[in-house]
């Protein structure tokens, strides 16, 4: 990558990280500059970086930042399925996590919303049931091929249906754990292939939970609302991870 696409991805992935309330340690942010200033090589910048954590996420947060710009540089086969959060999940926690890639086993109600006390739900089948997790993925993956991957829409039209996309893969809740990186990477490849660049810089932690709230409830205008300030048309010559980096006019 070029060292613009290296800054970019560095960017794009303490964003991810951020919006997880994960917070990366000053000497892998030192080691991040190496590696954007072309004085440390991937690989070796990957290596350094502690991958050991404890039970919590947010004590794995150095590493999933290494490997979401692992994956910048070497991303999974564009595939618009179950396959590709597969494969994006095995790459950013793979020797984190002993099940990286895996399919959750349970249901689970974690991250989703009681509306009424605007807390966490008690109920255990707030995402999609863990015994019909390949056939959900399998009728959304056929949903949006039927849509031409999102291909040929105008703005306001890309925004509106990646929004109602991003609210089903959600509900659908793949993983045990790390649901939301994953699918902020996947949604930033299907725009790019659609021809848009989604620019993650100006997206807070509150304003994704409140899109996430009112998704919960069947209101995905929150979801669009956010895809609409942030998407911009794609440089398809450029790394598609973005955080605050105009990747200039495709040429």
């Amino acid at each position: 990558m070029l060292p613009a696409e290296r800054m970019s991805a560095v960017a794009f992935a303490a964003t991810n990280c951020a919006l997880e309330s994960m917070t990366i340690s000053p000497r892998t942010m030192r080691l991040a500059r190496s590696y954007m200033d072309g004085r440390m090589p991937l690989d070796e910048f990957v290596d350094r970086t502690p991958s050991d954590g404890g039970d919590d996420l947010a004590d794995c947060a150095d590493a999933v930042f290494a490997r979401t710009i692992l994956f910048a540089e070497r991303p999974a086969s564009p595939s618009g399925d179950l396959a590709e959060l597969r494969a994006i999940h095995h790459t950013l926690f793979e020797g984190i996590r002993v099940d990286a890639g895996m399919l959750r086993r349970r249901d689970t109600a974690q991250g989703a919303y009681n509306v009424r006390a605007n807390d966490i739900a008690a109920n255990t089948q707030a995402f999609f049931p863990a015994a019909l997790l390949e056939t959900g993925a399998a009728n959304i993956a056929s949903e949006l091929h039927e849509s031409r991957n999102l291909a040929c829409l105008d703005r306001a039209d890309f925004a509106e249906r990646l929004a109602h996309f991003y609210d089903e893969l959600g509900y659908l809740h793949p993983f045990a754990y790390g649901n939301a990186m994953v699918l902020r990477i996947f949604a930033s490849r299907l725009a790019h292939s659609a021809g848009w660049d989604l620019d993650w810089h100006s997206v807070t932690g509150n304003d994704y939970r409140d899109a996430k709230r009112r998704a919960y409830t069947g209101d995905t205008s929150g979801f669009a609302h956010m895809f609409g300030s942030i998407v911009r048309p794609a440089n398809p010559t450029r790394v598609f991870l973005i955080s605050g980096w105009d990747q200039g006019p495709a040429h």
